[in-house]
Parts: structure tokens; C-alpha cells; sequence
């Protein structure tokens, strides 16, 4: 069943508009509206992540699989905050280097203790968390 919908209104400055129309037209938005609330959700979750709530996320690590240890301390950071991590997808990028994406859900602290477990691994190539929110507002 989906929500009802609210018609609203807002003021801008033109040239804000047009580089608005212009942003919406290059990312592929269909209409004004849908980039908008896309704005709004974006806002709305960054919001959830300020205040500490169950949210969800992808921590992204780069790393050269060779390195002494490192698939140890990977494994090993996700078993310690296991009750977080819900799955996690393995890529070969080439003969050195793996990519791991990591799906997280938990409080908003309890994923960034885990995130700066994973990126202070040394030898770590690269590690990025992607926020997203567990889907209880929407």
C-alpha cells in the first residue's frame, strides 16, 4: 500500500533553478519532483547516522590479498562485530588485489567501530563506508 502524496512549493533564485535542471537532467531524473525527494531522503538519512540509529551500509575495503596476515585481520574484524554484519561479497580485481563490499546493519557507533577496525588494518589499500538507512522511516 503506498503513502498518500503532498503537493508543495518552493521559491528559488532562476540561476539556482537552472543549474538544478540542469544537475537533474545529467544524473537521468525524470521530473523535478523525484530529485527532490531524493534530496530529501539523502538529508533524512544522514540525519539517522547524526542521531545514532539503527541504520545499515557497504564498507567497501580495497587490499593486496599477498600481504602477510591481511585476510586473517579482515576475517577476523568481522567476526568480532559479527552480530553486525550481515553478508559480505568477494572480487578479484587482479592478481594482487581483492575487493570486499561488506553489508553492515546495526547503531550507528557500534558500524564505525568496526569501519575503523577494518581501515587501520595495515597494508589496507583503501576502505570506504557507505551510509544507507535500515529502512524504518520510509
Amino acid at each position: 500500500m503506498g503513502s498518500q502524496l503532498s503537493r508543495i512549493s518552493i521559491t528559488l533564485e532562476e540561476n539556482v533553478l537552472e543549474q538544478f535542471d540542469a544537475q537533474i537532467k545529467r544524473q537521468g531524473f525524470p521530473t523535478r519532483s523525484e530529485a527532490v525527494k531524493q534530496l530529501i531522503k539523502a538529508s533524512l538519512i544522514e540525519q539517522e547516522w547524526k542521531d545514532g540509529e539503527v541504520v545499515a551500509g557497504v564498507i567497501t575495503l580495497v587490499y593486496d590479498h599477498h600481504k602477510s596476515r591481511m585476510l586473517d585481520e579482515i576475517i577476523g574484524k568481522q567476526h568480532d562485530f559479527g552480530s553486525l554484519v550481515l553478508c559480505s561479497q568477494h572480487a578479484h580485481l587482479d592478481h594482487h588485489n581483492c575487493m570486499e563490499n561488506i553489508i553492515v546493519k546495526g547503531p550507528v557507533e557500534e558500524l564505525k567501530k568496526l569501519f575503523h577496525g577494518l581501515e587501520t588494518i595495515k597494508g589496507m589499500t583503501h576502505c570506504s563506508l557507505t551510509m544507507t538507512t535500515a529502512g524504518h522511516h520510509f
